[in-house]
């Protein structure tokens, strides 16, 4: 857990990290100063610097493989169902509201427009929320991993934040903090970043105790695979024609500025650009034979087809969402298993994130919470029915986590809908 530093080493600590903040936030901007030496010396703060480097001398420094990176951005702007899960899935966490709960003897008492919260409605001068929260899940679906630069204030607290790209982090690890600190690589300068100044969001990753695993990693082969039955299909209908490869066989004896002639016509009217024709010239008519297999022999769309689901499932996209023969039902059904065993969990992680690394720069005891967005379909069904045998404390304890009433011993069936709502219980 993060602890604020003593109040006797605070203004120090604060001053150092407001002057790496507004480094950085400039270099984020794209503002740089005109002369280079003024930028050189706005880059290196000599005692983090001398930090971090003193940290990787003893430890290595764990840059992401930048091809595995961009193996994942093209994978996201190339594949059709890479594009589609990571999307849904980012959209779906961006629409999604938090909000600041202070935890008193126990009990969670919501925090109206908190600063938190407020921050991450606005995060920086260019950001929306959404923007935030879309690029941030973006990057955990594709890369595993996702960065947060809090820029401070004048009183340490974080006043913008700001997402890294994932290829640009280094993890500076250390031996008895864990994490030592950050290396931000941008314009070809490092920026050394203090451990608390960095959030690092992270999927699961079972060989690495630094970076995490992506679902894209997992879903690799069948994306591929799509991808290479793409580009065939690409080819095959290349100018149109459809015609597979083949043999054309000029059984008739004709001159060598015939038969090019022939294959130039033939490559130019048919051909395409990776189409594969041999000519064979002999005695006798004008005859084709195909090669290879066809769409049809090929099961080409069930390949497909199963290539779409791998890759849906992989990412927690039930396969009803985007079935054109799905029912009502299954089309809810799915809807349902979306809400709860995909999206919830990843909120859950995500808050549970900042209550962990964000809360704390506004006190103790405070909580980030999601709405709940879970279909909850089932359990008022459950509700309703338990209502002739629960009384309403316990259906308010039991449901709801709410304190009992002074009316809730009546049976919560035989209950006035309008009763009034009055002090808990002490």
């Amino acid at each position: 857990m993060f602890r604020l530093p003593p109040p006797e080493t605070s203004p120090a600590i604060r001053q150092r990290l407001a002057t790496v903040s507004d480094r950085l936030t400039r270099a984020l901007k794209g503002s740089r100063p005109a002369d280079s030496s003024t930028t050189v010396s706005a880059v290196h703060d000599p005692r983090l610097t001398q930090l971090v480097r003193a940290i990787a001398d003893h430890n290595t420094p764990l840059w992401p493989r930048l091809d595995v990176y961009s193996a994942q951005a093209d994978e996201y702007s190339r594949s059709t169902w890479v594009y589609v899960a990571v999307t849904r899935i980012a959209e779906a966490a961006a629409l999604v509201p938090f909000g600041v709960q202070q935890i008193v003897d126990g009990q969670r008492i919501a925090v109206p427009d908190h600063p938190l919260e407020r921050l991450l409605r606005a995060p920086n001068p260019t950001m929306s929320q959404f923007e935030l929260l879309e690029a941030t899940f973006g990057y955990l679906e594709l890369n595993g991993n996702a960065y947060w630069y809090l820029a401070s204030d004048d009183h340490g607290q974080p006043a913008e934040i700001w997402p890294l790209r994932p290829d640009r982090v280094r993890v500076v690890p250390d031996r008895s903090r864990y994490v030592g600190g950050y290396v931000y690589l941008i314009d070809g300068q490092e920026i050394p970043l203090h451990a608390d100044e960095v959030i690092h969001f992270k999927r699961w990753h079972p060989k690495d105790d630094y970076l995490g695993l992506s679902a894209l990693e997992a879903a690799a082969m069948a994306s591929h695979t799509d991808q290479a039955m793409a580009t065939w299909n690409d080819n095959f209908f290349d100018q149109g024609k459809a015609i597979p490869a083949g043999i054309l066989t000029i059984k008739n004896m004709v001159s060598d500025a015939d038969f090019e002639r022939i294959k130039r016509e033939w490559l130019e009217s048919y051909g395409g650009k990776q189409r594969k024709t041999a000519f064979i010239r002999g005695a006798g008519e004008v005859g084709w034979a195909n090669l290879g297999l066809t769409q049809q022999e090929s099961d080409f769309v069930g390949a497909r087809q199963m290539n779409k689901a791998e890759i849906l499932q992989i990412f927690g996209i039930p396969g009803g969402l985007y079935d054109k023969d799905a029912t009502y039902a299954n089309a809810s059904a799915a809807r349902e298993t979306f809400l709860n065993d995909t999206l919830w969990p990843k909120l859950i992680r995500f808050s549970q994130k900042l209550t962990q690394h964000l809360a704390p720069f506004y006190g103790y005891g405070l909580s980030v919470q999601p709405e709940d967005v879970r279909d909850n379909a089932t359990e008022l069904a459950e509700i309703e029915a338990a209502r002739a045998f629960l009384s309403v404390n316990e259906v308010r304890a039991r449901y709801f986590r709410l304190p009992a009433v002074a009316w809730g011993e009546r049976p919560a069936g035989t209950a006035l809908p309008d009763a009034p709502e009055t002090a808990p219980l002490t």
